[in-house]
């Protein structure tokens, strides 16, 4: 397929893509937006939960005494 074909057909697509305009449903969107879920609305009432890192802080504590890093 030549430049011009591949042009011309890729502007018909665009201007298809444009100018459609599917039908609404307007009481669907009525009744989505009027009553809310109850799954939606609870779902971020609470703050997350921070995890207890404490018992990896001796762990993973930086020692200055014990430098394990390579140099060189």
């Amino acid at each position: 397929m030549g430049r011009g074909r591949q042009k011309a057909k890729a502007t018909k697509q665009a201007r298809d893509m444009k100018y459609y305009s599917p039908s609404t449903d307007y009481s669907a969107l009525e009744r989505e937006l009027s009553h809310p879920s109850s799954t939606a609305s609870n779902r971020y009432t609470d703050d997350p939960v921070e995890p207890d890192y404490s018992e990896y802080a001796d762990k993973f504590a930086d020692d200055d005494e014990e430098d394990t890093r390579r140099i060189g």
